[in-house]
C-alpha cells in the first residue's frame, strides 16, 4: 500500500488494550482515567482477521503495544498467531516490564521478534514518583529475564525528560555498556499530558554521552522498525539510539499506521484524523475494511504538526504507545 506521497506502508503499531499498570506522570491523570469496556475493544479473532486481511495488502511488521499489552491475557496466543499469518515478517511487542519475568520464556517460545522496555530512571524513588505505582526491581528483574531466556533485539526506551540529570542518562545508557542491548533516548513530543512536560534535545544528550563515552559513530544498519538512528560507543555490546520526532523530523520514511484499542485507525501519531474500522472487523467485511484502510492511507498527512497544532486530543495510552 502507497500514501499520496509514494511512501510505502508495511507496519502496523496495533493497541491491544488502554489499559496499563503503571500511571506515568506524562501519560496518564493520577485519577479519573476513564478505560473502554471489554466490549469496546477489539476481540482477539477482530485482531487477528484484521491482521490477515492487511498482510494481504502488504503490511509485514506489526508492533503489539498498548497501554500497557502483557495486562491482556490473551497477547501471547495473539502473537502466536499473528507470526503464522502468512506475509508477516516480524511481530515486536512495547511493554513497561512489570510483568515481563512473567512471559519472558512465553515470548521466546512464541518466536517474538523483538522487544522495547520502557525504563526513564534507574533510581527506584523516582521510578516511583514518575510511575505513581511501579516497582523499578520488577522491571530489571523483568529485563535480565528477557536476556537470560534469549529474546532477540532488546531496546530500552527512555523518555528524554528535562529532570533527567548527566548521571542518570549516563547510568542508563550503560546498561548498553553491559548487555546486549541498544538503549534509545526518546525526545518528549508534546502528546496528551506530555504537552506541559520539559525535554532534552537530542544534541544535549549527545555531547554528554560524548563527554563521558567516548565519540558516537553513526551505525548505519536498521536495528528493527522503527525511526530510530542509532550510534556506536567504545566498547559497548549494544547502540545508542536518538527518536526526534521534533528535532529530527523522520515523517518523509514513514512507513505505518496505527489501530487503537477499539478499532480506529490513525495514519499519524499527531493528527486527529483515521476511521473507525470496528463495524468492518465485527462483520468480517473484508471488502469493506480495506476499502476504508486504503482511503484513510490516502489522506495520510505529509508530516506532523506537533509545533504548530492541537491535533490529537487523546492520551498516549488511548492511542498506542
Amino acid at each position: 500500500m502507497k500514501d499520496s506521497f509514494n511512501r510505502e506502508i508495511d507496519y502496523v503499531r496495533l493497541s491491544v488494550t488502554d489499559r496499563c499498570d503503571l500511571r506515568c506522570t506524562y501519560c496518564m491523570p493520577a485519577t479519573g482515567m476513564c478505560f473502554l469496556k471489554k466490549d469496546e475493544v477489539l476481540s482477539f479473532d477482530n485482531l487477528v482477521f484484521l491482521i490477515k486481511s492487511l498482510a494481504k495488502q502488504g503490511i509485514k511488521k506489526v508492533k503489539i503495544t498498548g497501554g500497557e499489552p502483557l495486562t491482556r491475557r490473551d497477547t501471547v496466543a495473539l502473537i502466536k498467531s499473528i507470526k503464522a499469518i502468512n506475509g508477516i515478517e516480524k511481530v515486536t511487542l512495547t511493554t513497561n516490564g512489570i510483568q515481563l519475568a512473567r512471559y519472558a520464556e512465553a515470548l521466546k517460545e512464541a518466536n517474538l521478534d523483538g522487544l522495547n522496555i520502557s525504563i526513564d530512571t534507574l533510581d527506584p524513588d523516582e521510578f516511583r514518583a514518575i510511575t505513581r505505582v511501579g516497582e523499578l526491581k520488577r522491571v530489571l528483574t523483568g529485563l535480565e529475564k528477557a536476556i537470560e531466556v534469549g529474546l532477540p533485539n532488546i531496546k530500552v526506551n527512555t523518555v528524554a525528560r528535562g529532570e533527567l540529570t548527566e548521571a542518570a542518562i549516563c547510568e542508563i545508557a550503560a546498561l548498553a555498556k553491559t548487555n546486549p542491548i541498544h538503549v534509545r533516548f526518546i525526545e518528549l513530543m508534546p502528546i496528551g499530558l506530555g504537552k506541559g512536560c520539559p525535554g532534552k534535545t537530542q544534541e544535549e544528550l549527545f555531547s554528554i554521552l560524548e563527554s563521558n563515552y567516548g565519540k558516537l559513530r553513526p551505525f548505519e544498519q536498521r536495528l528493527g522498525n522503527g525511526p530510530a538512528s542509532y550510534f556506536s560507543l567504545p566498547d559497548f555490546k549494544g547502540k545508542i539510539g536518538f527518536i526526534s520526532a521534533l528535532g529530527h523530523c523522520f515523517c518523509a520514511e514513514c512507513d505505518r499506521i496505527r489501530i487503537t484499542a477499539d478499532g480506529c485507525l490513525k495514519t499519524c501519531l499527531h493528527m486527529d484524523d483515521g476511521c473507525d474500522l470496528k463495524g468492518a472487523l465485527q462483520t468480517e467485511d473484508e471488502e469493506l475494511l480495506l476499502k476504508q484502510v486504503f482511503s484513510a492511507i490516502r489522506r495520510k498527512p505529509e508530516k506532523h504538526h506537533f509545533l504548530e497544532s492541537q491535533g490529537d486530543s487523546r492520551l498516549m495510552s488511548q492511542i498506542g504507545g
